[in-house]
Parts: structure tokens; C-alpha cells; sequence
């Protein structure tokens, strides 16, 4: 058991930093994620502007109706492909958070039960008759930070889980998009 209250303050302080370990590890996995995806939307939309101010030259340049709707059908095709390039580069970035933020929250659960198992070896290493009931205390407090560990790792993994669904959803209905080819013969 703890034998002074400094052997207790320090199992405390571990305790605390591991969780701000966690933390900002995570938290630094997902800020990056998020410049990576701003920064995609910036891309998708300074090329979306440049696309529509082109795709307006083009059609004022148009000699008659039929010329302008060809060139209004002709913007119809790089719109859809890019809409659906933007969906599988934020896919492709949906899955490198996922990846890093896995590896990051699993490396921190290995730490945190490796130190925690420690913190409970020491707790009742030095056990002194009669103080079981302390020991079973102080071993259920630990036990559950380390389920509040597991239970925020697995809900995030949840949560990511799903947003790359939606992600691979909406990617699908954009590239369902995609007028067929013209058929030239057929004109």
C-alpha cells in the first residue's frame, strides 16, 4: 500500500499526466486533421471559382444558344470528377487521421496499463494485514481510470468509424453523378 502520502501524490500526478498525455496527443491528431481538410476546401474552392470564372468567359463567348449550351454541357463533366476527386482526397485524409489517431490512442492504452499496473503492484506490494479493504479501494480506482481510457478510445473509434462512412457514402452518390460519355455516333 501506500506508505506515505507522497507515494500517493505521485501515483496521482502519473495518473494526470498520462491523461493529459492522451489528451493532447489525440488532440493534436485531430487539429491536424482538421488543417489537412481546410486546406482541401480551400483548394476544391479557389479551383471551383477559377473553374466558374473560366466556364463564364466561355459561355459570353458563346456565337448562339446552341454554343452556349454546349459549353454549359461541356463544364458538367470536370464539376462531377471534380466533386469526386475532392471526396476521395478527404477520404484519403479520413483514413490517415483514422490510422494515426489508432496508433496514438493504442499506444497511449499500452502505456497507461502498463503504468497503471505498476501503480497497482506498488499499492500492494507492502500490504499490511487488515488493510485488504484500502487495497480493493485504491485497485478499483484504478482499475476504473483505466476503463474510462478504454471506454474514450473505444467511442471515438466509434465516432471516426462512422464519419468515414458518411464520407464514403457521399463520395458514392457523387461519383453516381457522372454523366455517361457523349456518343458521338449517336449525334
Amino acid at each position: 500500500m501506500f506508505t506515505n502520502p507522497e507515494q500517493f501524490a505521485n501515483a496521482t500526478k502519473t495518473l494526470f499526466e498520462l491523461q493529459m498525455n492522451t489528451f493532447n496527443a489525440l488532440t493534436s491528431k485531430a487539429v491536424d486533421g482538421v488543417e489537412q481538410v481546410i486546406a482541401l476546401n480551400m483548394a476544391t474552392a479557389k479551383n471551383s471559382v477559377k473553374g466558374s470564372v473560366d466556364a463564364g468567359m466561355e459561355l459570353s463567348q458563346a456565337k448562339d444558344p446552341k454554343a452556349a449550351m454546349d459549353t454549359a454541357a461541356s463544364q458538367v463533366q470536370p464539376a462531377v470528377g471534380g466533386a469526386v476527386a475532392y471526396g476521395e482526397q478527404l477520404k484519403v485524409i479520413i483514413e490517415d487521421i483514422h490510422k494515426e489517431f489508432t496508433e496514438a490512442a493504442d499506444h497511449h492504452m499500452a502505456e497507461a496499463k502498463n503504468t497503471l499496473s505498476a501503480l497497482i503492484y506498488d499499492v500492494t506490494k507492502n500490504v499490511k494485514p487488515g488493510s485488504e479493504n484500502a487495497v480493493d479501494v485504491i485497485k478499483a480506482a484504478i482499475d476504473n481510470a483505466f476503463k474510462g481510457y478504454e471506454e474514450v478510445t473505444r467511442a471515438t473509434r466509434e465516432a471516426v468509424k462512422t464519419v468515414e462512412q458518411e464520407i464514403a457514402k457521399a463520395t458514392a452518390q457523387v461519383g453516381a453523378l457522372k454523366p455517361a460519355p457523349k456518343n458521338e455516333a449517336a449525334e
